[in-house]
């Protein structure tokens, strides 16, 4: 990244912090709808990932959190880019979800083994402009020396996310790919406290594991969990929280007796053009079980 740019970059944070904080009264002031309450439902807080919104819009997604109460997100890179979005870009996605009383629990991008240093720091920086101490990602181990770098130096967690390398989309080298503890263990295998656990427990339990057995045996290096309920079926389809074979009730009231200080994260892959009333589901069931 040239100077110029880390420059841009490092106002871009300031800016950005005083931004937010600052639309607050001028939202009010022109009788904007209302700030979300926080969604926090016993003790725990709920969010989104936005990948939930993946063919909509920051503004629709904004619309759509407004309507079902949620306040937090873990915000996808397909929505906010490292490379293709400015740092004004991020700085007015930061804006308009404080205006809505929402903030962003985490920023999630992919980080390939060959990521160079511009990247890296667009990403971590990107991280910064939204206000997140979290990057989640789906990578590959060979990534890790670096990623753990970066990590440290900026003193935010990155958070390794898991899938169930069965799924038919998956065609990579499984040995170098996350989908139970024998990766994270090696994985975190010399490597500093900075790299934590995104745990996506549809994912974990359509693997044959146990996420609520992993959860409390790791529950210090989970920095985001992805909430979603897959099927028994051979190809664990997805499907509304409740209808499937992930153990959801029984984490989220496991969530809220360790009282559990991160985002447990929604994320709702089907019905993938209007979302809204699929995730209202998931979250009246969600906050069902946390009650």
């Amino acid at each position: 990244m040239s100077e110029i740019t880390r420059r841009n970059f490092a106002k871009g944070l300031l800016g950005g912090a005083a931004l937010a904080l600052g639309g607050r009264g001028r939202a009010s002031a022109q009788g904007a709808p209302a700030r979300v309450r926080p969604s926090v439902v016993g003790g725990v807080l709920v969010g989104v990932q936005s990948y939930t919104f993946r063919k909509r819009t920051i503004d629709e997604m904004i619309a759509s959190m407004r309507s079902i109460g949620l306040s937090s997100v873990e915000l996808w890179d397909g929505h906010l880019h490292p490379t293709k979005s400015t740092p004004q870009q991020f700085e007015a996605a930061r804006k308009k979800l404080a205006d809505a009383g929402i903030t962003v629990s985490a920023y999630c991008t992919e980080f390939a083994n060959d990521a160079d240093d511009d990247y890296m720091e667009r990403a971590f920086a990107g991280a910064a402009l939204l206000g997140a101490s979290v990057i989640t990602t789906s990578c590959e181990k060979p990534v890790l020396p670096r990623l753990d770098e970066w990590a440290a130096r900026s003193k935010v967690k990155v958070g390794l996310h898991n899938h169930w390398l069965g799924d038919k989309w998956f065609t990579g080298d499984k040995a170098a790919n996350f989908e139970g503890p024998a990766d994270w263990a090696e994985g975190f295998r010399g490597r500093s406290e900075w790299l934590a656990i995104n745990l996506d427990v549809g994912h974990f339990a359509a693997a044959g594991h146990d996420p609520i057995a992993f959860f409390k045996e790791n529950q210090a290096r989970i920095v985001s969990l992805h909430v979603k309920d897959r099927g028994a079926d051979p190809e664990h389809t997805d499907v509304r929280f409740g209808q499937g074979a992930t153990p959801i009730a029984a984490l989220a009231k496991v969530l809220r007796d360790s009282k559990y200080a991160y985002a447990a994260n929604l994320e709702y892959e089907i019905e993938e053009n209007e979302p809204t009333e699929g995730l209202r589901d998931a979250f009246q069931y969600f906050s069902r079980a946390l009650s």
